[in-house]
C-alpha cells in the first residue's frame, strides 16, 4: 500500500478526486481567517509578547528543535521565555498542565517534554490557549512566550508568525488537505513575518546539526562498534531521520512509527544484537524502558546568519515598539 506521502506530494488521480474536498477546506480555513480579521469573533491579546511557531502543511517541519534554539536566542537577549503546546497524546491530570523536565511523557506528551528537558524553560499544555497563557504567566516569571504550532489558531492574537517550510518536500502537490498537505493556501505565507526553510540553500533557513549518541542505559558506551543498526522514527517526516543516519554513515535498518507513537518495550526489541538508535523525541518515552542496546541522537538547530538577524529584529520591534 502507498503512503500518504506518495500522493500528497505528487500529482495523482487519487488527488484529483479528492479536488472538491480540498477547495472546501480551503474555503472554510480562509473564511474563518477572514472573520477573525473582520472582528466577527474575537482573538485573545496576551499581556506579553506571543510568537507563533507553526507551519501550513502537514507533517514533521522541525518545529521543536526550532523552538528550543529560539528559547536559547531569547535568553541570550535578556528574555525570560516560556512555551505553551497543544500537548498532542498527551493525558494530563487537568489542563492547563505545567511540564518540566520530570515530568512523565504519558502526561505531557512527547514534544512539551523533550522542549522542557532541552530548553529548560517553562512548559505549559492545554486546548484552551488564553488558559495556558494566563496559567504560564500565573506560575512563572515570563515576558515573552512562544507558542508550539498554532498558525492556524486565530483565537490567539500573536506579534510574530514564522512559517517552518521544509526544503526538500515544500508544498507538495500544491493541495489543501485532503488532497494535498496544506492546511492553508500557499498564499499564507506571504502573511507571516518570516518563512523559515529546513535545509536548503534560501536565505533564511536552518539546518540540523547531530549531536553525539546518547545511551538509554548509561551503562553503554556512547560510539557503536558497528555501522549497521536499526532506526526508530515515530515523528512527522522519519525519512528524514533515516537519512540522517546514513549521511553519518551508518547503514540504516529503518523501523517508521506513526507521528506520537506511544511505545510498548516489545516495539523496540528486535531478534538480532545489532544496535538501535532512536530520535530524542521517541526517546522521552522509552527511558522507563531497560533496553539493552538502545541509544539515541540528539540533534541541534543552526540558524543562517540572515534567519538569526531578521528573528532578532522582530524581538526587538515587539518589545521596544
Amino acid at each position: 500500500m502507498k503512503s500518504i506521502d506518495h500522493y500528497w506530494y505528487s500529482q495523482n488521480v487519487i488527488a484529483w478526486l479528492l479536488l472538491p474536498l480540498s477547495w472546501l477546506f480551503c474555503s472554510i480555513s480562509f473564511i474563518r481567517r477572514q472573520a477573525y480579521k473582520a472582528g466577527l469573533f474575537t482573538s485573545y491579546r496576551a499581556p506579553v509578547p506571543v510568537i507563533v511557531v507553526g507551519n501550513i502543511t502537514v507533517g514533521g517541519t522541525g518545529k521543536t528543535p526550532l523552538i528550543i534554539r529560539l528559547v536559547e536566542i531569547l535568553k541570550q537577549q535578556g528574555l525570560k521565555p516560556g512555551v505553551i503546546s497543544r500537548g498532542y497524546g498527551s493525558r494530563a491530570r487537568h489542563y492547563p498542565y505545567s511540564v518540566n523536565a520530570k515530568s512523565s511523557a504519558v502526561e505531557s506528551g512527547d514534544e512539551p517534554l523533550l522542549i522542557a528537558r532541552r530548553a529548560g524553560c517553562p512548559v505549559v499544555i492545554g486546548a484552551n490557549r488564553r488558559e495556558d497563557i494566563e496559567y504560564l504567566l500565573a506560575e512563572n516569571d515570563c515576558n515573552i512566550i512562544l507558542s508550539d504550532d498554532g498558525m492556524q489558531h486565530y483565537a490567539l492574537s500573536r506579534d510574530i508568525e514564522i512559517a517552518v517550510m521544509d526544503s526538500s518536500r515544500n508544498l507538495g502537490n500544491g493541495f489543501c488537505i485532503p488532497a494535498g498537505p496544506l492546511r492553508e493556501r500557499a498564499g499564507r505565507l506571504k502573511q507571516v513575518d518570516m518563512v523559515l526553510y529546513n535545509g536548503g540553500e534560501q536565505p533564511l533557513n536552518m539546518q540540523i546539526q547531530p549531536g553525539d549518541l546518547m545511551p538509554l542505559n548509561k551503562n553503554l558506551p556512547a560510539v557503536l562498534n558497528t555501522k549497521k543498526v536499526h532506526a526508530i522514527a515515530g515523528i512527522g517526516n522519519p525519512r528524514r531521520f533515516f537519512h540522517l543516519l546514513e549521511s553519518l554513515g551508518y547503514e540504516v535498518i529503518p523501523h517508521e512509527f506513526a507521528d506520537h507513537f506511544s511505545y510498548q518495550k516489545n516495539d523496540l526489541i528486535f531478534d538480532d544484537e545489532l544496535p538501535v538508535i532512536m530520535t530524542e523525541k521517541d526517546a522521552v518515552k522509552c527511558l522507563g524502558f531497560e533496553l539493552p542496546r538502545h541509544w539515541y541522537l540528539p540533534i541541534n538547530v543552526q540558524l543562517s546568519d540572515a534567519a538569526q538577524q531578521q528573528f532578532k529584529q522582530l524581538i526587538t520591534q515587539v518589545c521596544n515598539g
